[in-house]
C-alpha cells in the first residue's frame, strides 16, 4: 500500500499538530515495514525528523499554495491509496481522504481565534469533513462535537486517543532544576504551565490564581513558568504580568524542544493546565509521564485524559483554581499521591497503539485486508 501524509507541520513549531504527526510517523516505521509512506513537508530540516525510509516531497509553506497546487500536483504523480491531513484537505483532490480533527474550538469558541482564522477554519474544515472517508479525533468529547456540528454518521468518526512520547520520563528533580537554572536563570521551586500563549489556554486565569496563592502563603517561594510559543495574544499576557503584584515571580520561555521541555516538567512541583477548551490535552499526560503532580480544568476532554489522577477545577473560578494549586504545594502527601497516580495513568496512553489504530483505518479506507491486530493483542503497544 502507498499512503501519503500531509506533514507540513514538522519543523514549524506548530506544537500539538507537529507532535501528533511526528509521533505517528515514527511509530509507522516500526509497525509497518511493507507499506510505502510519502510525507509532504515544508521545512528544509523536516527530513531529519522523519524516519529515513519514508520518502518526502516538498510543498509550500504558504497554505494556499500547498493546498491548491502543491499537494494536488504530488497526488496526481504519486497516486497514493489515501491522503491523511489535519483539519484541512487540498482542493481538487480525488484521492480517498482521512482527516484528523482534534477539536472544533473554532466553532464553539471563535472568540479565542482571530476573526480571519476562525472563518477560514469554519469553511475549510467543513468542506474537508464532508468529503473525508474517515474522521479521526482523540477523544469522545471531540467526537460528539464533530457529529453535532458536521452532521456526519457515527461510523465515520473514529476515536484514537493520542499517546505520550517515551521521551517524557521521570527525572531527578535536582538534576532537572539545575538544567532549568542554566537555561532560564530560575532557581528554586516552581509551577509550570505548558501551551502556546493564546486566549483559550487561560494563562490570565492561572496568573491571577497563582498570585492569590503566593500572596496568601508567603512561606511559598515558588515561581510560575509559562512554557509555550509567543503568539499574537502574548502582549496582553505580558502586560498582565507587569501589572500584577508578582512580576518577579513569573517567567516565559517561548517555544522549547522536547529535550528542554522534559527538564521543565522534571523540575516543577506542579504542572497546571487551566485551559477553557481542549480536544485532548497532551501536556497533562507529558507531565504525568514525568511523575509530576497535575491540576487541570474539569471541562471538555481534559477529564477523559486526566482520569482520576489529577486535581480538577473550574477554569473560570479563580478561587477554585487557587485552592487546587495551594493544596498541592502545601501538602507533600497529596503531591506524592498525584505523582504516583499520574505515572500510572500516562502509561496507558501509547503513540504506538495510536499509530497501530491509525494504520488500521488506513487499511480499511484503502480496501486492504491487512490489520495490525497481532501487535495490539500481543501488548507490544
Amino acid at each position: 500500500m502507498r499512503f501519503s501524509v500531509d506533514a507540513h507541520a514538522i519543523g514549524c513549531h506548530l506544537t500539538g499538530n507537529e507532535v501528533y504527526i511526528r509521533n505517528l510517523l515514527e511509530e509507522f516505521a516500526f509497525l509497518d515495514g511493507d507499506s510505502e509512506i510519502l510525507a509532504y513537508i515544508s521545512k528544509a530540516r523536516a527530513p531529519e525528523l522523519i524516519p529515513a525510509r519514508f520518502e518526502t516531497r516538498r510543498v509550500s509553506e504558504n497554505p494556499y499554495e500547498r493546498l491548491a497546487w502543491d499537494i494536488p500536483r504530488h497526488l496526481r504523480k504519486d497516486r497514493p491509496d489515501l491522503l491523511h491531513v489535519q483539519y484541512t484537505g487540498p482542493l481538487g483532490c480525488s484521492t480517498p481522504l482521512v482527516v484528523s480533527i482534534h477539536d472544533v474550538s473554532f466553532l464553539e469558541y471563535p472568540e479565542y481565534f482571530t476573526r480571519f482564522r476562525a472563518n477560514q477554519l469554519k469553511i475549510t474544515v467543513a468542506r474537508t469533513a464532508a468529503r473525508a472517508a474517515r474522521i479521526l479525533t482523540p477523544s469522545e468529547f471531540s467526537k460528539a462535537a464533530i457529529i453535532r456540528h458536521y452532521n456526519v454518521p457515527d461510523e465515520r468518526v473514529t476515536v484514537i486517543p493520542n499517546g505520550v512520547s517515551s521521551r517524557f520520563r521521570p527525572l531527578d528533580r535536582g538534576v532537572a532544576r539545575a538544567a532549568v537554572e542554566r537555561a532560564l536563570g530560575v532557581s528554586g521551586p516552581f509551577v509550570v504551565s505548558v501551551g502556546d500563549l493564546q486566549p483559550r489556554k487561560n494563562h490570565l486565569g492561572l496568573l491571577r490564581a497563582f498570585e492569590r496563592v503566593v500572596l496568601e502563603h508567603p512561606e511559598l517561594d515558588h515561581k510560575l513558568i509559562f512554557v509555550g510559543k509567543e503568539t499574537w495574544y502574548s502582549p496582553k499576557l505580558h502586560q498582565a504580568v507587569e501589572a500584577s503584584r508578582i512580576p518577579d515571580r513569573v517567567r516565559f520561555t517561548g517555544f522549547v524542544e522536547d529535550d528542554e521541555l522534559l527538564n521543565y516538567y522534571g523540575a516543577c512541583d506542579l504542572a497546571v493546565y487551566p485551559s477553557f477548551y481542549e480536544g485532548f490535552g497532551l501536556p497533562i499526560l507529558e507531565a504525568m509521564a514525568c511523575r509530576r503532580a497535575v491540576a487541570c480544568s474539569e471541562t471538555t476532554a481534559m477529564p477523559e485524559v486526566a482520569d482520576s489522577a489529577a486535581l480538577l477545577f473550574d477554569p473560570r473560578d479563580i478561587d477554585e483554581m487557587a485552592r487546587a494549586i495551594r493544596d498541592v504545594l502545601i501538602n507533600p502527601e497529596l503531591r506524592s499521591r498525584l505523582e504516583r497516580l499520574g505515572l500510572q495513568n500516562a502509561a496507558s496512553f501509547s503513540w504506538r497503539k495510536s499509530a497501530a489504530l491509525t494504520l488500521n483505518v488506513y487499511y480499511e479506507v484503502s480496501g486492504a485486508e491487512k490489520r495490525i491486530e497481532d501487535v495490539l493483542k500481543a501488548g507490544v503497544v
